[in-house]
């Protein structure tokens, strides 16, 4: 568990440009610190519930919500093989996505395998399915992870979908410290030092909509 970040902020941006329906159900994959659920209820949803494998997020979430008195489900889950039981009317997720170089442990809390997709594609494959019929994802990833492949993923589940958010950041200490390795990978330009994170939208909807 980490301070949210940059993309954090930018996903919660995203979130406030979606109309979150009165007693609406919204699942915050990869919970953290709880900030995107707790800007989900404060937005009028019914029922939250804030899913993360760590049960330090969970324990720090759980103070944050209690705090500030909003209603807040905690759930202990690897969401990509153990989702929440659904639907949803909005899922939020920033799952781990940064390409890790190995030898080291790697960290739950942002690697995300060699390329960085590790976890998310797993999650492309089981978050269409946990939307309602009007349901909405926002997801946040770099674009060091494949954007393209996350799009073409969640359009193949018969999903809208579109990138409604980016934003360039300076590289954060993991990043800085794996620049070697994303030079070599051929992620990033010889001594470029800075990211592009996206948000990706994607919307199920009516057939003939």
């Amino acid at each position: 568990m980490y301070r949210p970040q940059d993309d954090t902020a930018l996903l919660t941006e995203a979130l406030a440009e979606v109309t979150v329906p009165p007693g609406a159900r919204v699942l915050d994959v990869g919970t953290g610190t709880g900030a995107l659920a707790l800007t989900a209820a404060r937005a009028g949803a019914g029922e939250v519930t804030a899913a993360d494998v760590s049960r330090r997020a969970l324990a720090t979430a759980w103070v944050n919500a209690r705090v500030r008195r909003l209603p807040v489900r905690l759930c202990r889950a690897d969401v990509a093989t153990s989702p929440p039981r659904g639907p949803f009317d909005l899922v939020l997720a920033n799952p781990p996505y940064v390409p890790w170089p190995g030898g080291t442990r790697p960290s739950h809390r942002w690697d995300g395998g060699d390329d960085g997709r590790a976890v998310l594609d797993p999650l492309c494959g089981v978050l269409p399915a946990l939307l309602s019929v009007r349901g909405c994802l926002l997801l946040v990833q770099s674009a060091l992870s494949g954007v393209d492949r996350t799009v073409t993923a969640l359009a193949e589940a018969q999903l809208k979908t579109a990138v409604v958010a980016r934003r360039r950041v300076p590289f954060g200490p993991v990043l800085r410290g794996r620049a070697p390795y994303l030079e070599q990978r051929g992620l990033i330009a010889r001594g470029e030092r800075e990211e592009e994170l996206v948000v990706i939208r994607a919307d199920r909807t009516r057939r003939g909509d």
